[in-house]
C-alpha cells in the first residue's frame, strides 16, 4: 500500500466514527458566513456539555436548545426517547413506523436549524400514555434505560435538562417516563455494574446535576415535590446574536416548524423570554445550570498552549479575510494531537476545526452517483467534484471510497478552478441493503430490535457509501469523509439531493395492504379477487419465479408466476387469483421472489416530501387477508380527505364506490351517495370546508348519512386555527377525552340500537383486535338529540361515552366518532369493518 494511502486508511474508520457524531447531514457542504465562523471559533473556548431529555419529536424547547448551543456554545445533544410512531399525520396517509421515520427526518432537519445533535433510543411510540408505570412497562424499564446511559455515557453531559417531570403533571405517560428514566439514568450512569456491556465503548460518566425544564413555574411550583428542594433558575434564552444576525427565538421558531407532518408552524419570536430549570438531582446550581463546572481549557491537562492559540485566533480573525486564520488552525490541530485524543472534548474540538479549516478555505468536495440506489454487486459511476476557493496552497492528495477503490493524485487546488474525477466502484456482495436499523427486525414488546450496540442512538443508518478527501494544507494532512450523496435537478425546486441507498435486486409490491372478503359464512368461500403484484428491478436483467404464500385454507391460481425485468427499474405487474374455503383463516399474504440469486421478500416504499430527503424503506412484501362476516347495504359512498388515511381502499374493499368529493362535488348534487364520511381532522386542514356545511346539512336533512370523524379543538393560540363550525345539526363540542388502552371494553350503552344491530349484530368480539387505541378526541357536552353509543374508560378512571355519538335530523343520520377507524381499517381489524359497515349503511 502506498505510504499516504496507509496514512489514509488509517483515519478512514476514525473519521467515519467521527463524522457519524458529527451527524453530516446528507446534502451540500452548507457553507458558513464569517459571523457563523467567529461563533465556531468562539466554542473553541468552550468545555461544557448538556443533554436534553423528553420523549418525542417535537417535545423539545428548541429555543433553550438554540441558546445553549448558539450563545453557552455548549456541545448540546437532544435524547427523543421515540421517533413519533404514535404520532398522527397531518402531510400524508403514513402511519406507525412510516411516520417514525418522516418524524425523525424532520427532527434532523431541526437540528440543522438550532444546532445541537440528535439521538433516539430504542422505544416505540404506542400511542398516547396516561401512567408512566405503562409506558415503562410497555417499553421494558431496561431496555430503554440502558439506552439513556448509553447516551449519558456516549455524550458525557456535565448537566442533564429534562423536558418533564416524572409524573402525572406531565400530562402524557410517554413523557413522564422520560423524566422517570433521565433521573434514574442520571444515578446510575457512574456505576461500572449497571449495564457492563457498555464499556467497551464508552466509559462511566457522571453529570454534575439533573435539572427540569419547567413550562409554567407559577403553576407547578404550587404541586413542588418534597425532594424538589433545589433553587429554581431563571435564564434569559430570548437574546439576539450580533454575529448570526438573529435571536434565539427567530432560530427556535425556525426549528420548531420543521415539524410539518405535526402541524407546528409558529411564527418568530422576538424579545425577552425566560426558561426555568429547576434542579432534580446533583449539586446545586445557585445563578446558572453550570454553576461549578469548569467550562475552560483547565480541564484538559497539559492544554496551556492549545488556550494560547485559541486565544489569538479569536483576537485575529478577520471577517473580510477568514482563510488568514487557516495558518494557526492548522497549528490549533497540531497541539490537540499532542493531547489525549481519547478525551471527549479533545476529540470533539479536533474535529471543529477541521471543520473551521474548511469553512474558512470555502472548500467545497462532493461524491454524486449517477442514480440513488444500486444492488450488491452492482457497479455504479461516480462523479467527485473538489473546488478551493482561495489563494491558500491546498493540495488533494487523493481520496478513497469505503469500496476500497483509492486515487492518488498531489494535485494543487487553483482558487475557483473546478476539479472533476469520474469513477466508477463496485458495490461489495456483502453490503446490506439500506433498511433503517431500527426496521430491520419486528417491533417486540414496545422496543425496536437493534442488535448492535453501536448503532443505538444513532438517528439514521450510517451512509451506504463515503468518500474520503485527503489534503495537505500548511504541512498537515487532513482526511474529510463525506457521504456520497445523489443530486438531480428539479425545474421549480433547484438542486435536489438525496441519500444513496443499497437496494435488493428485485421488491414487491401488492396493490392492497388489505384484502377483505366480505359476505356472509355460506357466500365468502363462493368469491375470489385479484391479488396484483408488481414487481421491480433493483438491476438489469433480474429474472425468477414469485409465488404467494397464504394462511390454511386460501387457494391460490396460479402457484408462481414468471417474471423477466431487462433494465433497472423496470416493473412488471402480475396477477392471481385468491380465493377463500369455509376454513380459511385469517392472516398473512406474503410475496417471495426466487432468482439465481437468492430469495426476496420485501416491498419498496418511498416516502417523499419536499421539506425532508426522500426515504427508502423496504417493508415485507405482505398483505392481510381477512375473511369477514359482513354485510353492507350502502354502495355509494362520498369521502372528504383530511389529514391523510387509507379508509377509502377499506371501503373499496367492502364493495363499495367511493368518490373523493372536492368544492366541485359538494356544490353539486349529494342525494346520490348512500353516505358521505370526512376523513380525520378534514376540519382542521381545510377550513374553507366550513363553508360547505350547509349543504352537508341539508343532505343529512334529505335523507343522507354523514359520518365525521375525529378533528381536534382549535388551538389558535399556538396554530393560528379558526375556530371550528358546528359540526352537527344540533350543539356538542369536541374535547380531548380518550381512551388509550386497544383491549379497553366496549360497554353498549343501548344495546338495541340500529347501529349495534343492523346490518351486522356487534359483540365484544368485534373489539378484539384492535391496535394502539380505542378513540381520541371525543365527543362532550352533547345535545339531547344525540345518543352515545359506547361506554369505554382506561383503568382507574371514569367511563367515557363520547366515542361514537348518533342523532336523527330530517331523515337522515349524522355521526361523530373518535374511534380511531383510521388505524384499524388499514390493519384489517374485522370488528372495525363490521361496525363501519352498520355506520354507512344507516337508513338503508
Amino acid at each position: 500500500m502506498r505510504p499516504y494511502l496507509r496514512l489514509l486508511a488509517a483515519f478512514v474508520s476514525f473519521v467515519i466514527c467521527q463524522t457519524a457524531a458529527a451527524q453530516v447531514p446528507y446534502g451540500p457542504i452548507k457553507p458558513a458566513s464569517p459571523g457563523e465562523i467567529l461563533s465556531n471559533l468562539k466554542k473553541l473556548n468552550v468545555l461544557g456539555s448538556v443533554l436534553y431529555v423528553a420523549a418525542h419529536p417535537d417535545d423539545e424547547n428548541t429555543l433553550l436548545l438554540a441558546y445553549m448551543t448558539k450563545e453557552r456554545l455548549v456541545r448540546t445533544a437532544y435524547l427523543s426517547l421515540t421517533r413519533g410512531d404514535g404520532g398522527q399525520n397531518l402531510i400524508g396517509p403514513e402511519q406507525g413506523e412510516n411516520i417514525g421515520v418522516i418524524r425523525t427526518q424532520e427532527l434532523l432537519a431541526a437540528r440543522r436549524v438550532d444546532g445541537p445533535d440528535q439521538y433516539f433510543s430504542r422505544a416505540y411510540d404506542f400511542g398516547f400514555s396516561k401512567s408512566t408505570d405503562e409506558a415503562v412497562r410497555t417499553w421494558g424499564q431496561d431496555k430503554v434505560l440502558a439506552d439513556v446511559v448509553w447516551m449519558i455515557r456516549k455524550h458525557q453531559p456535565d448537566v442533564i435538562i429534562t423536558r418533564f417531570p416524572p409524573d402525572a403533571r406531565a400530562g402524557h405517560g410517554h413523557h413522564s417516563a422520560s423524566g422517570y428514566l433521565a433521573e434514574q439514568a442520571f444515578k446510575i450512569s457512574n456505576d461500572p455494574i449497571k449495564f457492563p456491556e457498555q464499556l467497551a465503548y464508552v466509559k462511566p460518566w457522571q453529570a454534575k446535576r439533573i435539572m427540569w425544564n419547567m413550562f409554567i413555574p407559577g403553576q407547578f411550583m404550587s404541586n413542588k415535590k418534597p425532594e424538589e428542594a433545589g433553587n429554581l433558575i431563571g435564564i434569559e434564552t430570548g437574546l439576539f446574536n450580533p454575529m448570526l444576525g438573529r435571536s434565539y427565538g427567530e432560530i427556535a421558531a425556525e426549528s420548531r416548524s420543521q415539524h410539518k407532518s405535526q402541524g407546528f408552524g409558529q411564527p418568530a419570536s422576538r424579545g425577552a423570554k425566560v426558561d426555568y430549570l429547576l434542579l432534580k438531582n446533583g449539586d446545586p446550581a445557585e445563578k446558572d445550570p453550570f454553576d461549578g463546572v469548569d467550562m475552560t481549557w483547565k480541564r484538559i491537562p497539559n492544554s496551556a498552549g492549545v488556550q494560547t492559540i485559541v486565544n489569538e485566533l479569536n483576537a485575529s480573525f478577520r471577517a473580510d479575510q477568514p482563510s488568514a486564520s487557516v495558518p494557526a488552525l492548522v497549528q490549533l490541530y497540531g497541539a490537540l494531537g499532542k493531547l489525549d485524543t481519547a478525551n471527549v472534548y479533545v476529540r470533539s474540538k479536533r474535529m471543529d476545526v477541521q471543520n473551521l479549516i474548511q469553512q474558512c478555505l470555502g472548500l467545497w468536495f462532493e461524491t454524486n452517483p449517477t442514480d440513488f440506489a444500486a444492488t450488491p454487486g452492482e457497479t455504479i459511476k461516480l462523479s467527485t467534484n473538489i473546488v478551493g476557493r482561495t489563494d491558500s496552497p491546498v493540495t488533494l492528495v487523493g481520496f478513497r471510497y469505503s469500496t476500497g477503490k483509492d486515487s492518488t493524485l498531489n494535485l494543487s487546488l487553483k482558487p475557483n478552478d473546478v476539479v472533476q474525477f469520474p469513477t466508477s466502484v463496485t458495490i461489495p456482495k456483502t453490503q446490506k441493503i439500506s433498511q433503517p436499523y431500527w426496521l430491520e427486525k419486528p417491533i417486540e414488546k414496545g422496543v425496536f430490535q437493534v442488535d448492535n450496540q453501536q448503532l443505538i442512538g444513532l438517528p439514521e443508518n450510517p451512509p451506504a457509501l463515503t468518500a474520503s478527501y485527503l489534503f495537505d494544507i500548511g504541512g498537515q494532512r487532513f482526511t474529510f469523509t463525506r457521504p456520497v450523496v445523489y443530486k438531480s435537478t428539479d425545474a421549480v425546486d433547484g438542486e435536489i439531493y438525496r441519500p444513496f441507498i443499497i437496494q435488493p435486486d428485485v421488491t414487491a409490491n401488492l396493490t392492497e395492504r388489505v384484502f377483505i372478503f366480505a359476505g356472509t359464512p355460506t357466500t365468502t368461500g363462493n368469491s375470489s379477487k385479484t391479488a396484483e403484484v408488481v414487481l421491480k428491478a433493483g438491476r438489469a436483467n433480474v429474472t425468477g419465479t414469485v409465488a404467494l404464500t397464504v394462511p390454511t385454507g386460501w387457494r391460490i391460481n396460479p402457484a408462481s408466476l414468471p417474471f423477466n425485468l431487462k433494465n433497472k427499474g423496470d416493473e412488471q405487474r402480475l396477477s392471481f387469483s385468491l380465493s377463500p374455503t369455509a376454513n380459511a383463516q385469517n392472516g398473512k399474504l406474503q410475496a417471495v421472489m426466487t432468482t439465481s440469486s437468492g430469495t426476496f421478500t420485501t416491498g419498496l416504499r418511498y416516502v417523499a416530501y419536499k421539506h425532508i430527503p426522500t426515504q427508502t424503506l423496504f417493508p415485507p412484501a405482505e398483505a392481510r387477508l381477512v375473511k369477514l362476516d359482513v354485510k353492507v347495504t350502502a354502495k355509494n359512498i362520498g369521502y372528504i380527505i383530511g389529514a391523510g388515511d387509507e379508509i377509502p381502499a377499506a371501503l373499496q374493499q367492502m364493495g363499495c364506490r367511493v368518490t373523493v368529493l372536492g368544492p366541485a362535488e359538494l356544490n353539486g348534487n349529494l342525494a346520490g351517495y348512500d353516505a358521505i364520511i370526512t376523513g380525520v381532522r378534514a376540519y382542521n386542514t381545510d377550513p374553507g370546508l366550513a363553508r360547505f356545511q350547509p349543504l352537508l346539512m341539508e343532505y343529512v336533512k334529505n335523507g343522507g348519512t354523514l359520518i365525521v370523524q375525529y378533528v381536534t379543538p382549535s388551538n389558535g393560540f399556538l396554530r393560528n386555527e379558526p375556530p371550528l363550525p358546528p359540526l352537527g345539526p344540533y350543539p356538542f363540542t369536541v374535547g380531548r377525552d380518550r381512551v388509550t388502552e386497544e383491549d379497553a371494553k366496549m360497554t353498549f350503552v343501548n344495546p338495541q340500537h340500529p347501529l349495534l344491530n343492523t346490518p351486522n349484530k356487534i359483540t365484544e368480539a368485534d373489539f378484539n383486535g384492535w391496535i394502539q387505541e380505542r378513540g381520541i378526541y371525543f365527543a362532550q357536552d352533547w345535545a339531547k338529540e344525540y345518543e352515545p353509543i359506547f361506554s369505554a374508560n382506561d383503568q382507574n378512571e371514569a367511563a367515557k361515552q363520547g366515542s361514537l355519538i348518533h342523532a336523527k335530523y330530517g331523515k337522515g343520520h349524522f355521526m361523530y366518532t373518535g374511534l380511531v377507524f383510521f388505524r384499524e381499517l388499514p390493519a384489517g381489524v374485522p370488528g372495525a369493518y363490521r361496525l363501519f359497515a352498520n355506520m354507512i349503511s344507516a337508513g338503508k
